[in-house]
């Protein structure tokens, strides 16, 4: 398999590092707010790529990190307040009930668009002793330095700092903007670990003085804790190449002394009306407003199947529309089909694969759903192909929704939240919604009623909130 690696410019050939499968690091969601479907399309893309790898042959292991502390509201410069905290004052809640309801949310939505569970969540605040110590290492190697308790990573002790960003210490330097740290030696060099003020909520002992950790030390620690010191791709938005992956690369690399990440893969962002959508912006919603104005929400993953991953993808609900119906007709074709006479599938197989193996080209696989559709191969090979295909795709082109499937106790939680629905009792409809995902079923609710779907398994979330 060849795959475009940020870090080179090119495709790569896919080579393991391990004997035990590939190994995938997937920057996961901030946890202080709903994910909106912009966020939603690089989490299907790290969803299809593990997907491929296994259809391919490769078993992966997946970990895709939840962020619940550190993540300031103004990054560039170090400077503002935490997103959980405004969150938490906000919505008048704890930082650990903010992080535990969005971090459900999110796993709802991912359910939705059929984002299979990762095989680890390790969330942020579960790693701090591990984050302590890649800073006490850098401190003691000469790449971080002390100021009044906050631990800043200096990047001119790391010469390769930019290679994947491409950016220099000088361009740095020339592009600096605002009110820069004075304390810190370079107005590059970014917080590894910062000095709690006075009310800061979410505070932890270092040996430098309680704090709190920068956002970017929080992905070297979850990846190198979970998947060694060295592993095969780590997946993110493009929005995440600098500074957030350039500063982890300075990290990894700063602490173990080589290179940690084989191939770095950036998904291209979902726009609206031809502009990024983004929470600061505004111009955003999410998945279930989709379902609520009765898509289903597995047109929205036809659409993203439509795109090449790493370009731009401009979305509006006219596509989605066109995508909605398209989606229902190859359903109802191939139910109509699975029951026909079997035969050759004149090689539509290897082009499959061969699409997969050309840097994940989506837009090549479902070109061939297309073309086998239209194709005089025989009705059963051509229904057996495409589930076949679906394990890649995840657009359940034939659901299975037989009651014996649920697991044990969900019909009777799935009928309860029926009723409260009806009765508009929403605190229990909510309340039975999360302890059917935390089984593996994840609900929606559409105009025609409600409908469930099996996840592949509960999620592993590290030190559960």
């Amino acid at each position: 398999m060849r795959l475009y690696n940020t870090l080179t410019r090119r495709k790569d050939e896919l080579a393991p590092v391990g004997l035990d499968g590939i190994k995938v690091y997937s920057c996961g969601p901030t946890v202080y707010r709903y994910v909106h479907v912009g966020n939603l399309r690089t989490f299907v893309f790290a969803d299809v790529l593990c997907r491929a790898l296994e259809y391919l042959g490769s078993p992966t292991t997946q970990v895709m990190n939840v962020t619940d502390v550190g993540h300031l509201t103004d990054d560039t410069f170090d400077r503002g307040e935490d997103k959980m905290l405004v969150s938490a004052r906000l919505e008048k809640r704890s930082p650990e009930e903010i992080a535990a309801y969005y971090t459900q949310a999110f796993m709802d939505d991912a359910a939705l668009v059929n984002i299979r569970p990762a095989d680890h969540y390790p969330r942020a605040t579960a790693y701090i002793p591990q984050m302590l110590e890649i800073i006490a290492k850098l401190i003691e190697k000469g790449h971080a330095y002390v100021v009044e308790g906050t631990v800043y990573y200096d990047i001119a002790s790391f010469p390769e700092y930019g290679k994947l960003s491409r950016n220099s210490t000088e361009k740095l330097l020339a592009g600096a903007r605002g009110e820069v740290d004075a304390r810190k030696r370079h107005p590059g060099d970014f917080t590894l670990w910062k000095a709690a003020g006075e009310h800061r909520l979410q505070v932890w002992p270092s040996p430098w003085g309680d704090g709190f950790p920068g956002w970017h030390i929080e992905c070297s620690a979850m990846s190198m804790s979970l998947l060694g010191e060295r592993f095969d791709i780590h997946t993110g938005g493009s929005d995440n190449v600098f500074p957030h992956h350039e500063a982890e690369i300075a990290q990894s690399e700063g602490v173990t002394g080589h290179r940690v990440v084989s191939c770095w893969m950036h998904g291209g962002h979902l726009l609206l009306a031809g502009t990024r959508m983004a929470k600061s912006a505004g111009n955003f919603f999410r998945v279930t407003e989709l379902v609520e104005r009765g898509f289903d929400p597995l047109a929205f993953r036809y659409v993203l199947l439509q795109a090449k991953y790493r370009t731009k993808l401009n979305f509006s609900t006219e596509g989605l529309a066109g995508a909605d119906h398209a989606l229902t007709q190859l359903r109802q074709r191939v139910a109509g089909w699975a029951a026909g006479e079997d035969g050759a599938t004149a090689g539509y197989q290897d082009r499959f694969r061969a699409a997969l193996e050309d840097d994940l080209d989506l837009p090549a696989a479902m070109a061939l759903v297309s073309a086998l559709a239209r194709s005089d191969i025989a009705p059963g090979a051509k229904a057996r192909l495409l589930i076949e295909w679906d394990r890649v795709l995840g657009l359940d082109l034939l659901p299975a929704k037989a009651v014996a499937t649920l697991p044990d106790g969900a019909a009777d939680l799935l009928a309860a939240r029926e009723r409260a629905r009806i009765a508009k009792d929403f605190a229990t409809s909510d309340r039975l919604r999360d302890q059917l995902a935390s089984i593996g079923v994840a609900v929606m609710d559409t105009p025609s009623g409600q409908e469930w779907r099996i996840t592949r398994r509960p999620p592993h979330i590290t030190g559960e909130l």
